[in-house]
């Protein structure tokens, strides 16, 4: 059985009865999945996924009603990319600035930016930005799951966000030339980033 991580575990009033609205991600294949339960339980729990049904400590807590993967995502490094990493407005993309870097050495080992960044921090902010969290949280989550991944391959978060950071400096410093026309703008938005925004919309 696959383990994941409870990011919400809400009281919801959906089905009458008190109820408990269970979202958990798995961070190493990316996936999210949401059950309902009448067992409530802390956040950040680890919970198992048989297939069927998510359970915690041995006990059903209830029948998977959504789950979301990163297999069902295309990685399109066509555009370019105001904040480097960003999301297609139905989710079904998830876009890459096409002057990142592929791959990142890093500590001896190659780290695969479109994974990294587009599977395991962009796709998890989409689905939680879809699911009503406020970008900064969304945001917040996204990167304790690209920390989690980054570190399952044996490299410390500091030597990847060094690397990181080194290359989205010369990303920042280029001007727009084509953005994605269907790129969702939630986070320029709420960030008012008016500056992006008008090169975004000039640039499509």
């Amino acid at each position: 059985m696959k383990e994941f991580k409870v990011i919400e575990c809400q009281e919801s009033h959906a089905e009458g009865d008190r109820k408990y609205r269970i979202l958990a991600i798995n961070f190493l294949e990316p996936t999210l999945v949401e059950t309902v339960s009448d067992i409530k339980i802390p956040e950040k729990s680890i919970v198992n996924y048989d297939g069927q049904n998510l359970i915690f400590e041995g006990k059903v807590l209830g029948k998977v009603t959504k789950e979301a993967s990163g297999r069902d995502v295309s990685i399109s490094t066509d555009y370019d990319i105001k904040y480097t990493g960003g999301y297609s407005l139905d989710g079904k993309t998830i876009y890459l600035d096409e002057h990142f870097p592929r791959t990142m050495s890093i500590e001896g080992k190659d780290v695969n930016s479109s994974i990294s960044i587009g599977l395991h921090h962009e796709l998890p902010e989409k689905w939680l930005s879809d699911e009503g969290f406020e970008y900064p949280y969304a945001h917040e989550i996204a990167t304790g799951i690209e920390k989690e991944y980054v570190e399952s391959l044996g490299i410390t978060w500091k030597g990847y966000c060094d690397e990181v950071d080194r290359n989205l400096r010369k990303v920042y410093r280029n001007q727009l030339k084509k953005s994605p026309p269907s790129l969702d703008l939630s986070p320029y938005l709420y960030c008012r980033d008016r500056e992006a925004l008008k090169e975004i919309r000039e640039s499509k």
